[in-house]
């Protein structure tokens, strides 16, 4: 630090990139968690089906997540300013192009194409600069930005829900775009690289390994285990977040009260909480104990809570409350494993080499989504669906213990010789 605290620029503090880094994540994350609002107004006005208007959906995620190696390569190159900037506008100019179609084809397009697009670059970008800017609290860094896109729409929920009934699916598409958009815009005026000799290397270990690139990367079997455990993980709280409305209705508690409230939403506000608490918390205590020791926990806890949670299916109070413990146990995945990333290859290429893990979470939401919708149908019953989740969770609880501790540490030894 030194040195450093003489400088002027507040802009040149960790502790500013971090906040404007929660703010532009902030702004890119209705997208994807307001998108349940957008389809009934949208299947009304365009005269479409569900199945049909989903498509948009799927368009955006795979579009964030299997482009990202593109967009982090991008981000490396150009400089996170400037593409936090594109991806920010593309985002909000997503929603502005939406509001005046006439046609799901269209929407494909500007809601699919260009807000996958728009909020892929800000993602990992934010992500790649956290690393680098943190090297010693990087698991709670790129905790508290993801928490910022896990979190962010909490803001924009209640608003939007109320907007659509008072000036309908145009104006709050319209409005809406261009506040997400100047918001995101213009924190992304703000990023900056940390300065050379601002990023110290932790250990002589991470100096050996400071610049591992995408292709050598893409050759380590530490890498690839990575790869399908971040993608076990994915599946089953992807798995959630798309069926919940539907298995909560299975289990006969959508229109129960809890405290009062409908289950189902109430379930839903807890979840985004719990979601955004657990990824700095996690990140934070991996900082401490180790990332692999962390993901034991973590991964353990979620599948336990999966296991009570269909053991104890038709209560409504325990099918809320435990929707809260799965959350906490499945969303520390987007700290703990671009952290455990970067402290195996380095910081150099981190955007881009990030972006390719981030692709497990595509698979993911194929896997979880239409797969286990599938599975749902064939067995004429939830229970082989979490049967496979469990195991899938049990399973990445026992490799980061069993396997990929050793391999880390045996890879980052010969690294370092």
């Amino acid at each position: 630090m030194g040195s450093h605290s003489a400088s002027k620029s507040p802009l040149k503090s960790k502790w500013v990139q971090l906040a404007l880094g929660v703010i532009c994540m902030m702004a890119i994350s209705s997208p994807q968690y307001v998108w349940a609002l957008f389809t009934k107004p949208i299947m009304a006005q365009l005269g479409v089906s569900l199945p049909e208007l989903q498509i948009t959906f799927s368009i955006l995620i795979v579009l964030q997540t299997f482009f990202s190696p593109f967009q982090g390569y991008l981000v490396d190159k150009f400089g996170p300013r400037l593409l936090l900037s594109i991806g920010t506008a593309l985002t909000g100019l997503s929603w502005i192009l939406s509001a005046s179609l006439t046609s799901v084809s269209s929407l494909y397009i500007t809601y699919g194409v260009l807000g996958g697009l728009g909020t892929g670059i800000v993602y990992v970008g934010v992500v790649g600069l956290m690393v680098r800017w943190f090297p010693q609290n990087r698991g709670f860094a790129v905790g508290m930005v993801a928490a910022g896109y896990g979190v962010g729409a909490l803001l924009t929920t209640f608003p939007i829900a109320n907007s659509l009934i008072n000036s309908g699916l145009q104006g709050t598409l319209t409005f809406f775009g261009y506040a997400i958009g100047a918001v995101g815009l213009l924190a992304a005026q703000g990023i900056r690289v940390p300065h050379a000799d601002r990023v110290q290397t932790v250990s002589q270990l991470e100096a050996a390994t400071s610049g591992v690139t995408p292709q050598a990367m893409l050759k380590t079997p530490v890498f690839w285990l990575m790869f399908l455990m971040m993608s076990m993980m994915s599946t089953s709280g992807l798995m959630v977040i798309s069926q919940m409305g539907a298995f909560a209705k299975d289990f006969g508690v959508t229109s129960a009260l809890v405290f009062g409230m409908a289950a189902l939403p109430l379930a839903l506000s807890i979840d985004r909480v719990t979601n955004g608490l657990t990824r700095p918390l996690f990140g934070w205590v991996s900082d401490r104990i180790g990332r692999e020791y962390t993901m034991t926990i973590a991964f353990g806890l979620e599948a336990i809570a999966m296991f009570v949670w269909i053991a104890t299916r038709s209560d409504p109070v325990l099918f809320v409350l435990l929707s809260g413990v799965v959350f906490f146990g499945w969303g520390e995945i987007f700290s703990l494993f671009p952290s455990t990333l970067t402290d195996t290859f380095g910081q150099k290429h981190a955007t881009t080499n990030y972006g390719f893990l981030y692709i497990a979470q595509g698979i993911g939401s194929i896997v979880g989504g239409p797969i286990a919708a599938l599975i749902h149908g064939a067995a004429g019953s939830w229970i082989p669906v979490f049967g496979i989740m469990i195991a899938l969770d049990a399973s990445a609880a026992l490799l980061a213990f069993f396997v990929l501790r050793p391999m880390r540490a045996k890879y980052m030894m010969r690294q370092a010789v």
